[in-house]
């Protein structure tokens, strides 16, 4: 039973990680894709083009707020329920 609590005391902060690491990973390639399509274009839609990824920049740092938000949120719950 000891051996259960301790592998799920570390395995949810480390699930944790990885959920938050990809979701990062996923906002930069997107970012990255869009910017490197964005220098193929014409003039005309590679400026309806920066005006999307500037869109897009701001959505991710959002997104990264609330995620820094859930993570924080998430750890110490699981540190204090750790404790009891």
């Amino acid at each position: 039973m000891v051996l259960v609590e301790v592998l799920r005391n570390l395995i949810r902060p480390l699930a944790l990680t990885f959920r938050l690491t990809a979701n990062i990973i996923a906002g930069h390639l997107l970012m990255s894709l869009i910017g490197g399509a964005l220098i193929s274009l014409p003039f005309s839609f590679m400026v309806l083009g920066s005006f999307v990824q500037s869109l897009l920049v701001f959505m991710e740092l959002g997104v990264s707020v609330i995620q820094a938000y859930v993570f924080s949120t998430l750890l110490l719950l699981y540190l204090s329920e750790g404790e009891h």
